[in-house]
């Protein structure tokens, strides 16, 4: 098992276990705000078994991490609807009502009890996070260190398996040929339907254009035939007078 103190200086590992939140209660029931989810810094300071000064010091030099799991700062209308949500609260700030409020989610408490060093209660779930961690790393590599290796017995009846699967589907197969020789069979007599059509199609637009022809020589007259073309400057042959 690696050292507490690996928790105490790594965030890497910190975040690599922090999910495992249940450890919590597992080391010393976390009492909540009413509304479930939050606690203030007083509460955390309680459940540490600490001055408010010493949790309000982990919070100061570690805020951005804590704030990335879940802490955040009230104030405002933010801060009044919450205090009308956790009645407990607003005993506290009569009768001069607090400016801001600092809350943690179970998270929150997690991460600071990986960095809480003068603590019994946080000592306690490090060790209790590193044994789980421990626990669960020895399960993982358990199977693939006694997976027995294949055997000749074991492959000859995989082999086996496989050419009976083949088998059953050789029938099916042979049952299907004469399913799929109708449909082609099917396709080749669209494919001679769809060229029938349209060789009728070109005839038919062969057709019409002839008709368009006669309707408009029937209306418009023939046309008239081209002139035979002459070089520019030349000057047409006299007939012979005789």
């Amino acid at each position: 098992m690696p050292p507490e103190a690996v928790l105490l200086e790594s965030r890497a590992m910190r975040d690599s276990v922090m999910g495992r939140v249940d450890v919590l209660d597992k080391v010393k029931a976390l009492v909540l705000l009413p509304d479930g989810l939050h606690v203030t810094t007083r509460m955390v300071a309680d459940y540490f078994e600490v001055g408010v000064e010493a949790a309000k010091s982990i919070v100061k030099r570690h805020r951005i991490e804590l704030q990335g799991n879940g802490m955040h700062t009230l104030c405002g209308s933010d801060l009044q609807v919450f205090e009308r949500s956790n009645l407990d609260l607003s005993k506290e700030s009569y009768p001069q009502g607090r400016a801001q409020l600092t809350v943690h989610t179970r998270r929150t408490v997690l991460n600071i009890a990986m960095l809480l060093r003068d603590s019994e209660v946080a000592r306690a779930v490090r060790t209790y996070l590193l044994d789980v961690e421990e626990g669960a790393r020895g399960r993982d590599e358990v199977p693939r260190q006694t997976r027995p290796a294949p055997t000749v017995e074991s492959l000859d009846h995989r082999l086996t398996h496989v050419e009976s699967s083949l088998a059953d589907i050789g029938p099916a197969l042979r049952d299907l040929g004469p399913v799929i020789g109708r449909i082609s069979g099917r396709l080749d007599r669209l494919d001679r339907r769809l060229d029938a059509t349209n060789r009728v199609v070109c005839a038919m637009s062969e057709r019409l254009s002839d008709l368009a022809e006669d309707v408009r020589e029937l209306r418009y007259g023939p046309r008239p035939l081209p002139r035979p073309h002459r070089h520019p400057g030349s000057r047409p042959k006299r007939r012979d007078q005789g």
